[in-house]
């Protein structure tokens, strides 16, 4: 029995060497899951069907740290064996043939399933959710699937949860059943996609729907308390549907979209097959959204339903294809939105970025270690780059022919290229040695598509100097100040002028409308001039909560002896979600001389209460870093910053680890 255990060990180490799609395809998945979010389990009963292209004794499923039970294959009970990595199925499988696997699992998963919320549901600040992400080859923590995105599956997911809340996952719902006080919500793919495109969200939701001219629901779910937030977090949204559908020139290819906002995620979005899942930051009132809107999230996840879920990478290196297009189809959206001069602006910004990171960065755009920013903004490039050279009819010709050809399967840079020079005639081996194979930035190419663009003809009109006379502004000046050119003119124009030399030019760049405008003023002028006291006060009433954080603080730092008037002013704002407008007030009401001292405690325990894990971590951070400067960290705040060292989110997890060392750095010395 040892020997022939060791024999089936051996084979399959040997089939995981090879990829295990050359053997056999899975085809459908039926899953009927229980989640138990105060527990931290997910069990189940999966059933696979699968055909095999090869014969052989053994295949696999990747699942991580799970039990099994009730192992059949085609109803029969099978041998298999479970690592901590994967159930390995042993029969003696033959070619061409069709099967089915069943079995019930249960796993306790430490990454891709995030039960938020369940250890604190009393807490005022507490909003209970499950949400999953998956991208990669995590999804397998929390349901035996495939980390390898070539195995392509239709998955149908029934899930049971209790009734008061909302459960959303991939497809279409079918129906609601109700069961014991709880339900069981029932969902249907009609497509195959690969498995870390699987997501669940799991709350206290309500939605809105539209359908787009296409006749494609488009779901938008929300928090009950956000009802106002809906019209602005989702601005935008069916427009941009719509747009996409008709310039990529495929039809949206799956039963309905769906978009979802959760607690504490780890990225900004995530384009799961048929629902995008974002962080709640981007919940946003009307003033919020002029500095933190969801449009190009939601325009870049709405992009990958083609480009990364219709078609799919076969291997990282070919990740420009999803990040590429998805970033360069979202900037032709917000194009639709926000015009020409928007588009070519953000070209132009990127282009400064890539030429400035090439210097460090020398890794090129098809190496699967590339950085976002190459995979990002420079596939958005190449493909703007590529549109140029081969012109719009046969640029678009070729997206779609692409797509079309390879939907629901997955490419290599290859099949899109091939495409395009069979559609246009043109050997591209020196676009792809240049944009692709390169580590450099092309600038001389980026310089010249922007140098040719209407963006570029105003640059050179508005930013030629001006002659100012006794701080006269001549019509030139008040013509480029009033007009609706790009913000970016207005600011690269005022950059040019000091304060003392033209004082009639900036008391005019305070009145004008467009919000970044005032927000420059606020950068450029770290000290700000007497004369342009009253100015910079007006800004504390600005329709924007960014304006507002930035001018508060910079005013509390130039005029010490009005600290007073400008807390007295603000005490009532709270900004974005993150707290921000509050957060400083009560960091800088605590480091104001005199200020309502007999309040002192209170603000302090506010600012302390905010570093509690039931707060979002944008808040706990704000909360943290302000302790931090004031030197007030105390033990409740050092034990929740030491709680936050084992915060799922990465980015917020790596700055408490940070802080906690040089907190003990200091202690040290």
């Amino acid at each position: 029995m040892r020997i022939f255990k060791i024999v089936l060990l051996l084979l399959c180490a040997n089939l995981s060497l090879a990829q295990q799609t050359k053997y056999v395809d899975f085809l459908r998945c039926k899953a009927e899951l229980t989640i138990l979010p105060v527990e931290k389990v997910v069990s189940g009963i999966v059933t696979y069907s699968f055909k095999m292209k090869k014969a052989t004794d053994s295949i696999f499923i990747d699942a991580k740290n799970m039990t099994f039970d009730n192992v059949y294959i085609n109803k029969k009970r099978t041998s298999f064996n479970v690592t901590n990595k994967k159930i390995w199925l042993f029969k003696h499988f033959k070619k061409n043939k069709e099967y089915t696997v069943s079995f019930n699992y249960r796993a306790q998963p430490k990454k891709a399933m995030y039960f938020i919320d369940w250890e604190h549901q009393s807490h005022s600040e507490a909003n209970p959710q499950v949400w999953t992400q998956g991208q990669g080859k995590d999804n397998s923590n929390w349901i035996p699937s495939f980390d390898d995105m070539n195995e392509k599956i239709e998955f149908d997911l029934s899930i049971l949860f209790d009734e008061n809340y909302s459960v959303v996952t991939n497809g279409k719902l079918l129906a609601v059943e109700n069961t014991l006080g709880k339900k069981n919500w029932i969902y249907n793919m009609k497509q195959p996609m690969s498995s870390y495109l699987l997501a669940i969200a799991i709350g206290k939701y309500k939605k809105t729907t539209k359908v787009s001219k296409s006749g494609i629901p488009l779901d938008m779910y929300y928090y009950p308390e956000d009802y106002l937030k809906i019209e602005p977090t989702y601005r935008y949204s069916k427009r941009m549907f719509d747009f996409l559908e008709e310039e990529i020139g495929v039809a949206y290819p799956w039963q309905n979209y769906k978009q979802i906002p959760v607690k504490d995620f780890l990225y900004a979005g995530m384009e799961n097959t048929s629902v995008t899942v974002f962080s709640d930051a981007f919940v946003v009132d009307s003033i919020a959204f002029v500095d933190k809107n969801y449009v190009n999230v939601n325009a870049h996840e709405l992009a990958h339903q083609w480009f990364g879920d219709l078609v799919t990478e076969t291997h990282g290196t070919h990740h420009w294809l999803q990040e590429g297009f998805a970033t360069y189809y979202a900037l032709l959206a917000e194009k639709n939105i926000f015009g020409d001069d928007y588009y070519y602006h953000k070209l132009y910004k990127t282009s400064q970025q890539l030429i400035k990171a090439q210097k460090t960065d020398t890794i090129p755009l098809m190496n699967p270690k590339a950085s976002s920013l190459t995979f990002y903004q420079k596939g958005a490039w190449a493909l703007h780059s590529l549109r140029e050279q081969v012109g719009d009819s046969v640029f678009k010709l070729s997206v779609q022919k692409y797509l079309t050809t390879h939907q629901f399967r997955n490419v290599e840079t290859n099949d899109f290229i091939n495409i395009v020079e069979k559609q246009s005639k043109q050997d591209l081996s020196a676009f792809v040695n240049t944009w692709l194979l390169s580590s450099k930035f092309p600038e001389a190419v980026a310089r010249e598509s922007i140098n040719k663009s209407a963006y570029r003809m105003k640059m050179e009109k508005y930013l030629t100097p001006f002659t100012v006379t006794d701080g006269t502004i001549n019509n030139s000046m008040d013509m480029l100040l009033d007009s609706t050119i790009h913000y970016s003119f207005k600011n690269d124009f005022i950059n040019t002028y000091k304060a003392k030399d033209s004082k009639e030019l900036f008391n005019k760049a305070f009145t004008i409308e467009n919000i970044k405008i005032r927000q420059f003023l606020l950068e450029k002028f770290q000290i700000i001039p007497v004369e342009y006291k009253a100015d910079f006060e007006s800004l504390l009433n600005d329709k924007s909560y960014q304006t507002i954080e930035m001018s508060l603080l910079s005013l509390w730092l130039n005029f010490p002896d009005n600290r007073k008037q400008y807390l007295d002013q603000t005490e009532n704002l709270i900004g974005f979600n993150d707290k921000n407008i509050r957060t400083l007030w009560l960091a800088l009401a605590l480091n104001t001389k005199g200020f309502e001292k007999i309040k002192y405690h209170d603000f302090y325990k506010e600012l302390v209460m905010y570093t509690d894990s039931a707060y979002h971590f944008e808040v706990r951070k704000n909360a943290f870093k302000y302790l931090d400067e004031l030197h007030l960290i105390n033990t409740q705040v050092l034990q929740s910053l030491k709680q936050a060292t084992t915060h799922h989110n990465w980015r917020f997890r790596s700055y408490c680890k940070k802080l906690l060392a040089d907190l003990s750095k200091e202690n040290n010395n």
